[in-house]
């Protein structure tokens, strides 16, 4: 039998940034953000054709006091419960040292970022991995060349402080554009890709 090609789980960051590289302003604001029937698509296919969530304890803990009741609430459209009953029945798998996570189902642990875990996760079932917020996982992931797909929504508009994807710690790091895209609302979704990071396959027998 001919050996079949499968493709390993990416993990790809989703990140909604300003022109000048701040993903929340200094207290958490998000009221920047500028939300179109585009950017709902997006969302909506990304966790559609993914397999997972990978997250921070926090932010896990943000989405699962969130997101099941948004699933079920009628006060809600049916776009956003649509998504949300996505996000609730999704696999999650939650970074966590101290253990002291949010009950939500589907949900393990695992106690910090090593490669050869993540690298055990890309080679399991399903689709891709999605990280959300999360910036102490990003980084991490980052550091150990583990983000296989940068997906980067970007807002036109200067925030001038706040808190930015990296910190200054951490080096340089050269992408290669994978797509671009104009939403109505302004904001563009940049895809990048790692320079000398491709998806990588494994040969399984048929």
């Amino acid at each position: 039998m001919n050996p079949k090609e499968t493709r390993m789980r990416r993990i790809v960051v989703s990140m909604w940034i300003t022109l000048d590289g701040f993903v929340a302003g200094p207290q958490d604001q998000m009221d920047w953000l500028l939300i179109d029937e585009r950017l709902q698509k997006y969302e909506q296919e990304l966790v559609e054709n993914a397999g997972g969530l990978l997250l921070g304890r926090v932010t896990h803990s943000d989405f699962a006091g969130h997101w099941p009741k948004a699933a079920q609430s009628p006060a809600e459209p049916e776009e956003v419960r649509a998504y949300a009953r996505r996000l609730d029945a999704m696999e999650k798998i939650v970074v966590s040292a101290s253990g002291r996570t949010a009950t939500w189902r589907n949900t393990r642990r695992i106690d910090r970022v090593r490669a050869e875990e993540i690298d055990e996760l890309k080679r399991g079932s399903g689709g891709d991995l999605v990280v959300y917020g999360s910036l102490g996982v990003i980084r991490s992931l980052d550091d150990l060349g583990l983000v296989d797909e940068f997906h980067l929504l970007v807002h036109p508009v200067f925030l001038r402080r706040g808190k930015a994807l990296f910190d200054d710690g951490q080096a340089a790091l050269e992408l290669e554009l994978v797509s671009a895209e104009r939403f109505p609302s302004g904001v563009a979704l940049m895809k990048y890709r790692p320079v000398g990071r491709r998806t990588a396959h494994v040969d399984f027998p048929s």
